[in-house]
């Protein structure tokens, strides 16, 4: 503590108790805030349910690809799944049902690498040897 000045160290002191007190001044409030209407669904009936199950489905990166190989345009098959009967659009929802919304993985690859590096980091950090061999 020799290398600072005395008046700086007060001064630095009275700051950080100055600073300290303005935060304790005015305490925080909480509480429940007031539910409210977020808006209007566009689900009304089942059918609406599995229209947004299958235009789900089909906003997955292998899926629109499968179709594009097949020669079939992504507004092209809006207007199938449109015209689609109930009983078929059901079927069609309940089988796409496995399938991720609109992700191919590429997420999860990288999880599981972000996961892989942070435990290389903390056995290094530990002094430890990573060894793959």
């Amino acid at each position: 503590m020799d290398g600072f000045p005395k008046k700086l160290r007060f001064l630095t002191a009275a700051l950080v108790i100055l600073c300290m007190g303005v935060m304790e001044v005015a305490p925080a409030a909480a509480g429940l805030s007031p539910s409210r209407v977020s808006g209007t669904t566009s689900i009304a009936s089942s059918r609406d349910a599995d229209m947004l199950v299958a235009q789900r489905a089909l906003e997955n990166k292998v899926v629109a690809q499968k179709l594009r190989d097949y020669g079939l345009a992504p507004a092209e098959a809006q207007a199938r799944l449109a015209s689609m009967s109930d009983k078929d659009l059901h079927t069609l929802a309940s089988a796409t049902k496995g399938l991720p919304s609109g992700g191919d993985g590429t997420g999860a690859i990288i999880g599981i690498l972000v996961v892989v590096i942070l435990v290389i980091v903390v056995l290094r950090l530990m002094n430890r040897e990573v060894v793959v061999r």
